[in-house]
C-alpha cells in the first residue's frame, strides 16, 4: 500500500499552482458572498489535507477497487433519483446525509476516471475490438443517464469529453476515432435540432430557452442572456488593473446584483471585474499551467492506469475551464458548470483534490 519516495520526486510545483489558484478563488468567493468565505477556505484545507494523504498511498493498489468505485458512484447516483434535494429549475443533484449536503455528480467524474483507468488496463490488448468497445460505452451510458436526468446536461456533456480522452489515452486506434466523429457530429446536430422543435421533451424548456438566448441574445436581454450580458459587461469594465477587491462601486457585479449566484458558475466574472485583465490572464495561465502538468505527468506514468488517470484529471480542468469561462464571456451556452478550484463548492473543490492526490502518485512513480 505504502512505499518509500524521495521527497525530491514530488511534484511541489504542481501543488503550489494548485493552492494559489484556489487561494484566488477564496478571495473571490469572499467577495461575491462574504458569508462563504470560510467554508470554502476549509474545503480547500480539508481537499489540500486528502490530496497529500491519497499522493502518499500506491495508486495502484488503490485502483484495485475499481468496481467498487464504481458501484458506488451508481449508488450515490441512485440515491439522487430517489432522495436527493431539489435546487434551481427543479433540477435535482443533491444528496443530503445527516447534515451534510453533496453533489454525487462532481465526485462521479473523479470515480469514473480512476475506474475506466484500471478497467482499460486490465482489458488493453482488447480495447479496440467491437466487444469491448461496446463494454465500455454501456458502463460509461448508466452513470452519465443518471446524471443527465437530474438534470444536470452540462456535467453530462463533460463526463462524454472526459470519456473521449480515457479512450484515447487507453489507446483506441485512430480508425476508430475518425469512424465515430464521422457519425456523431452529424447525429448530434440532427439530434440537437430535432430537440429544439416545440413540443419535443428531450431538453427542458430552460436548457432550451439558454440555446436560443446564446443563438439570439437581443430577444433574450432580459431573461436567459441577462446574466451572461452582465458577465460579460463586468470583465470588460475590469479594463486592464480591475476595479479593485472587494469595490464599494454600486455598478460592479456583486453590489449591483447584476449577476444572480456569482460564487459559482460566474465566480470569472467576479474576478475579471476586481483584477482585472492580468487577474483574469493570471487564473487562465494557472489553469493551463495545471492542465499540461497533468499531460506531462502521464507521459512519463509507468502504465496505462497511471497515463489514463493523469490524462483523465488534466481534461477535466482542461474542457470545465474552457467551459466556464466561454460561458462567463458569452462565447458557449449559458450553462451550470464550476471553475475548477476557483468556484464555491466543496464536493467540487475536494472532489478535484482528491482525483489531483492520485496524479501526485503517478508521478512518484514515474520513469526516471
Amino acid at each position: 500500500m505504502f512505499r518509500k519516495y524521495r521527497i525530491r520526486n514530488y511534484d511541489f510545483k504542481l501543488i503550489v499552482m494548485l493552492v494559489l489558484l484556489s487561494a484566488i478563488g477564496i478571495l473571490a468567493v469572499g467577495s461575491a458572498e462574504e458569508s462563504l468565505q470560510n467554508k470554502q477556505l476549509f474545503g480547500v484545507i480539508a481537499g489540500v489535507v486528502m490530496m497529500i494523504i491519497i499522493s502518499l498511498f500506491n495508486y495502484k493498489w488503490l485502483l484495485k477497487l475499481y468496481w467498487f468505485m464504481y458501484i458506488g458512484n451508481l449508488i450515490l447516483l441512485l440515491l439522487v433519483e430517489f432522495l436527493g434535494k431539489e435546487g434551481g429549475y427543479g433540477a435535482q443533484r443533491w444528496l443530503r446525509i445527516g447534515g451534510f449536503q453533496f453533489q454525487p455528480s462532481e465526485t462521479a467524474k473523479i470515480l469514473l476516471i480512476l475506474f475506466f483507468a484500471q478497467f482499460i488496463m486490465k482489458h488493453k490488448e482488447k480495447l479496440n475490438t467491437f466487444h469491448m468497445i461496446t463494454v465500455c460505452l454501456i458502463l460509461i451510458a448508466v452513470p452519465w443517464y443518471l446524471i443527465f436526468d437530474q438534470p444536470d446536461l452540462s456535467t453530462s456533456i463533460v463526463i462524454l469529453m472526459i470519456f473521449c480522452v480515457i479512450m484515447f489515452a487507453g489507446g483506441l486506434s485512430w480508425k476508430i476515432i475518425f469512424g465515430i466523429l464521422a457519425v456523431t457530429i452529424p447525429a448530434l446536430i440532427i439530434i440537437i435540432s430535432i430537440a429544439m422543435q416545440p413540443g419535443n421533451e428531450y431538453l427542458e424548456q430552460y436548457q432550451k430557452n439558454r440555446i436560443l438566448a446564446f443563438i439570439n441574445p437581443e430577444e433574450y436581454s432580459s431573461d436567459e442572456a441577462y446574466q451572461q450580458l452582465n458577465s460579460v459587461t463586468a470583465i470588460a469594465s475590469g479594463m486592464l488593473d480591475g476595479k479593485g477587491y472587494k469595490n464599494n462601486e454600486i455598478t460592479s457585479v456583486v453590489n449591483g446584483n447584476f449577476v444572480s449566484q456569482p460564487q459559482t458558475d460566474f465566480i470569472f466574472a467576479v474576478i475579471g471585474e476586481e483584477f482585472g485583465f492580468k487577474g483574469s490572464l493570471f487564473v487562465i495561465v494557472l489553469l493551463t499551467l495545471i492542465s499540461l502538468e497533468c499531460i506531462s505527468i502521464a507521459r512519463h506514468a509507468t502504465d496505462l492506469a497511471g497515463k489514463i488517470v493523469a490524462t483523465g484529471m488534466g481534461g477535466l480542468i482542461a474542457f470545465q475551464s474552457f467551459i466556464n469561462i466561454g460561458v462567463a464571456t458569452f462565447m458557449l451556452p449559458n450553462t451550470g458548470l464550476p471553475l475548477p478550484f476557483v468556484s464555491y463548492g466543496l464536493t467540487s473543490v475536494m472532489s478535484l483534490y482528491i482525483g489531483m492526490g492520485f496524479v501526485l502518485n503517478v508521478k512518484l512513480h514515474s520513469k526516471r
